[in-house]
């Protein structure tokens, strides 16, 4: 695997939130060893598509300019923070699909977590972007992120059985994921 900028999977600093807690969260989001079977599947599935998943969704925030917005300086959108930040998002595709969800995931998912709030925005990249992405994007970001997959997920021939599995499995992983990404927003003891 290429190096990828900023990307410290595995060097990440403990996560506040405990094994239990991210336990409980997977029973409540129904997810499941099923689950962990179909996103290894989607992730053969989209190990080819990255680009074009993510020239999709990049599509998405560049037509809306409260998204771009959180890439911006003084109003203009930094290119190469927008490429260091898609190269990461390139391999999250993966990660979600491909990683076990044990300690290591947990510890990541905090970290990114904290790259999207004021405590680390912009640090790994040294960019002098907007201080914060607001919390209401992350969870209003998790329907076109589900439903703009499923397309991709149909595109290899699968079941349509196996492409529903897949992409509601997606849809548990996302969940669980922004769930995570929220905790530095709450305020202590009320996540």
């Amino acid at each position: 695997m290429a190096t990828i900028q900023g990307y410290t999977y595995g060097q990440a600093g403990p996560s506040p939130v405990t094994m239990n807690d991210l336990n409980a969260l997977k029973a409540t989001v129904l997810f499941g060893p099923e689950d962990e079977r179909y996103l290894r599947m989607a992730a053969d599935v989209l190990r080819d598509q990255t680009d074009a998943v993510l020239d999709l969704w990049y599509g998405f925030v560049g037509s809306h300019p409260h998204l771009v917005h959180y890439f911006t300086h003084n109003g203009t959108p930094d290119a190469g923070y927008l490429a260091a930040v898609r190269a990461r998002f390139a391999q999250w595709i993966l990660d979600l699909c491909e990683k076990p969800y044990d300690q290591a995931w947990l510890n990541y998912q905090h970290e990114v977590a904290l790259r999207h709030h004021s405590t680390k925005k912009n640090q790994t990249d040294g960019v002098q972007a907007v201080p914060i992405i607001h919390m209401r994007y992350l969870v209003a970001f998790i329907f076109p992120i589900t439903a703009t997959i499923k397309d991709f997920l149909a595109k290899k021939g699968h079941s349509a059985g196996d492409v529903d599995n897949m992409h509601a499995a997606w849809f548990k992983a996302v969940t669980l994921t922004v769930t995570l990404w929220c905790q530095p927003y709450v305020k202590g003891g009320e996540f």
